[in-house]
C-alpha cells in the first residue's frame, strides 16, 4: 500500500503541475527602456497606461547601457529590451553585443534611431536586434512593433515551458518506474525455505511505466498464489489500474478459498470503481507446492502452458471467462490442473506472441512452444532467459510496443 500511495502522489503532482502550466503566461511583459531622453519615459508612460492599468505592459526605464546593464543582472526577467542607438557612457550597440552574450532566446531588442542613422540601425539587425523604430518616433508604429516582439516573447516562453514541463514529466516517469518495480516481487528465489518449488518472474516494459503485472505469495504452509495480467491501455492510467488490481487481489486472496472466487470478487470491486472502462486480463492460481494441484481461473488471459517433466508441453483448458473489470455480474469458473515433480508452468503476456520483427512477422504461439521444447527441463530462471533470448533473436532490434512479462514455477523434483 505504501508503494501505491507514491504512485499516486506523483500523479497528483503531474496533475497540479499541468494545471499551473498558465500562470507564466498570464504575467506582464516587462519591457525596459533605454534612452537618454527623459521625454521618451512620459511618452512611453502616457501612450500605454491601458496595457500598464490592465497588468499586460510593466516598463522600466534606463538612461544609457550601463545603467541598463546593471537593472537588467538585477532583474534578469526582462522580455523586451526598447534601447536607443546613440546614448552616453555605452551605446546601443555595445548593449546589443552584451545582451547577445547572455543567450536568452526569449528575450527581444528593438533599436531606435534617427531615421537616417540607417548604416547604426544595419548593424543592430546583423546583430540579431528583433526589431527598429526610428525617430521621430510613432507611437502606433512602435506599438505594433512591441506586439509583434510579444507574440515571438510569448511563442518562445510557451514552447521552453512544454520543454521543461516534458523534462519533469519524464524524470517523474522514470521514477514512478521505478516504485511500480519495487511494488513486484524481484527476490529470487521468494520462498527459499520451500525446496520443492523454483520460481522466476520477469517484466520489460515497452515505456516508462507500464501496464503488465505479476505476483506470487503465501496463503498457508502449503499454498501459493500466483497471478499474471495485463491491464488495457498504456501510460499512467494502465499503471494505476495495475496497482489497483494488484492491491485489491492480495487483500481478497487472503479471504477467498478458490481461484473463481477471488475474480469474482475482484471483477465487482472494479467494475464499481472503474470510471474509465479499463479492463485486465488476468490469470490467477492457487498452488499447493506439497501436492502440486492448482486450482485456477483464466480472466480472458493468454494460454499457460504446462511443460511436463519427459518433454511435452500442454495447454491448460481455459474456460471462457470474461476479462476482469468489464461485466459486475459475470461468474468466473475455475478449472484444476496437477503439476508433477519436474513440471513447470509457465505464463506469459501477449507481448511476447505479439513482438514484431522488420519483416512485420509476430513472434507468435508456435514460437514460443519450440522454445519453450527446448527449455522444459530447466529451471524457472534459465527458461524465461531462454524465452527472452530467443525473442530478441526473433526481432532483430525492433523496437518494443508491448510490456514483456513471464512468470514460470517449477515444482521440483525431491530426493
Amino acid at each position: 500500500m505504501k508503494q501505491f500511495k507514491l504512485i499516486l502522489d506523483y500523479l497528483n503532482f503531474l496533475i497540479f503541475a499541468k494545471k499551473n502550466q498558465k500562470h507564466r503566461e498570464n504575467m506582464a511583459i516587462k519591457i525596459l527602456s533605454v534612452d537618454d531622453e527623459p521625454d521618451l519615459e512620459v511618452l512611453l508612460s502616457h501612450y500605454f497606461r491601458r496595457k500598464i492599468r490592465k497588468g499586460e505592459y510593466e516598463f522600466t526605464f534606463a538612461h544609457n547601457g550601463l545603467e541598463a546593464l546593471k537593472l537588467m543582472v538585477e532583474h534578469p526577467n526582462f522580455d523586451i529590451i526598447l534601447s536607443d542607438i546613440n546614448m552616453p557612457e555605452m551605446d546601443g550597440l555595445t548593449l546589443l553585443s552584451k545582451i547577445n552574450e547572455l543567450r536568452n532566446p526569449a528575450q527581444k531588442c528593438i533599436m531606435v534611431s534617427a531615421y537616417g542613422d540607417m548604416k547604426n540601425i544595419r548593424t543592430a539587425m546583423n546583430r540579431g536586434a528583433f526589431d527598429f523604430a526610428t525617430k521621430p518616433i510613432d507611437m502606433d508604429d512602435l506599438a505594433t512593433t512591441i506586439e509583434k516582439a510579444v507574440e515571438e516573447v510569448n511563442y518562445i516562453k510557451q514552447s521552453q515551458a512544454e520543454h521543461l514541463q516534458l523534462q519533469s514529466i519524464q524524470s517523474d516517469l522514470a521514477v514512478a518506474g521505478e516504485i511500480q518495480k519495487a511494488i513486484l516481487p524481484r527476490r529470487f528465489p521468494p520462498f527459499p525455505e520451500i525446496k520443492d518449488l523454483d520460481i522466476y518472474a520477469f517484466m520489460n516494459p515497452a515505456k516508462e511505466i507500464g501496464g503488465d503485472f505479476y505476483d506470487f505469495f503465501r496463503l498457508d504452509e502449503e499454498r501459493i498464489g500466483i497471478v499474471i495480467a495485463d491491464v488495457s491501455g498504456k501510460g499512467v492510467p494502465a499503471a494505476l489500474f495495475m496497482a489497483v488490481s494488484n492491491t485489491l487481489l492480495r487483500s481478497i486472496a487472503m479471504t477467498k478459498e478458490t481461484s473463481n472466487e477471488c475474480l469474482d470478487e475482484l471483477n465487482k470491486l472494479l467494475c464499481r470503481a472503474n470510471v474509465n472502462s479499463m479492463f485486465v486480463t488476468m490469470f490467477y492460481g492457487i498452488f499447493n507446492h506439497r501436492t502440486g494441484t492448482l486450482d485456477y481461473t483464466n480472466g480472458g488471459h493468454n494460454p499457460t502452458y504446462l511443460l511436463r517433466a519427459d518433454g511435452k508441453i500442454e495447454s491448460l483448458g481455459q474456460t471462457p471467462n470474461f476479462v476482469v473489470g468489464g461485466l459486475e455480474d459475470f461468474p468466473y469458473k475455475n478449472e484444476a490442473a496437477q503439476l508433477n515433480p519436474g513440471d513447470s508452468l509457465f505464463l506469459y503476456t501477449d507481448g511476447i506472441t505479439e513482438a514484431f520483427n522488420a519483416k512485420e512477422e509476430a513472434f507468435g504461439d508456435n514460437r514460443l512452444k519450440e522454445s519453450l521444447i527446448e527449455l522444459y527441463h530447466d529451471n524457472a530462471r534459465t527458461i524465461i532467459e531462454g524465452v527472452y533470448a530467443d525473442l530478441e533473436d526473433f526481432i532483430d532490434g525492433t523496437t518494443q510496443s508491448d510490456d514483456i512479462t513471464m512468470l514460470v514455477v517449477k515444482r521440483m523434483k525431491t530426493e
